[in-house]
This record gives C-alpha cells, structure tokens and sequence, in this order.
C-alpha cells in the first residue's frame, strides 16, 4: 500500500480528520485520538502503525513484516507498525486500520460519538 492509498482508505473511514506531525507523517485521528500513523518508513517502503487488540498485539508481533511499534510499544501501548508491506499485505491492512478506528472509537466519550455521528455501543 502506497502512502497515497493509505491515506484514501483512512479518509473513507467515518469522523476522521489528518494531520502531517512526527517527521512529516500522516497521522490519521478519530475523535482527536490518533488511530493510525504512515510515516518513518521511505515511499519505496512505507511504514503504518496502528492500534490493536490484545490477541491481535501478540499474534502480530510474531509474524514477518510486523513488529511493536517504536515508542508506542516499550510505553506499554498496543500498537504494532507493518513495515514490509506487499498487495497481498494490503486487505489485512486494511482490516487492522479499521479495527484501530473501531478500538480508539471505543474510548470516546457517549458525547463526542453522538457529535461524530457515531454509534455509541
């Protein structure tokens, strides 16, 4: 996935906003949390960081390609970067960005889901 596809993909998402920060990274956010990162990796090789489960923290951290992510990970956080990223890579990408839209949602208020147009379950 390119950093241009990333981006089409994280803006199709509901209630997000962007934002360039962190050494000119796309930051992507829902409700003023971050849910997922493109950036620190070259356009050759693209970079993403996003939110996980629990299950999904672990079972990615132990597969080719994924590893905790730098600075999120050693404070604790589960995030996890994707730094090899292939077209057969692109549909679980796509799924884990949506999954982090989905948990970071979680943690917003019943307040802001309902000015976000978002379903407060």
């Amino acid at each position: 996935m390119t950093y241009d596809e990333y981006n089409a993909f994280c803006r199709s998402l509901p209630a997000t906003t962007y934002v360039v920060q962190w050494n000119n990274s796309h930051v992507w956010k829902v409700g003023g949390k971050v849910f997922a990162i493109g950036g620190l990796g070259t356009v050759d090789d693209p970079a993403f960081t996003f939110k996980t489960s629990d299950l999904n923290f672990v079972f990615l951290s132990e597969h080719a390609g994924y590893r905790p992510a730098p600075y999120f990970a050693t404070r604790g956080m589960k995030w996890i970067q994707q730094y090899e990223s292939s077209k057969e890579t692109d549909e679980a990408l796509m799924y884990y960005l949506k999954e982090s839209h989905r948990i970071v949602s979680l943690g917003l208020t019943k307040t802001k889901l309902r000015e976000l147009g978002l379903n407060p379950k």
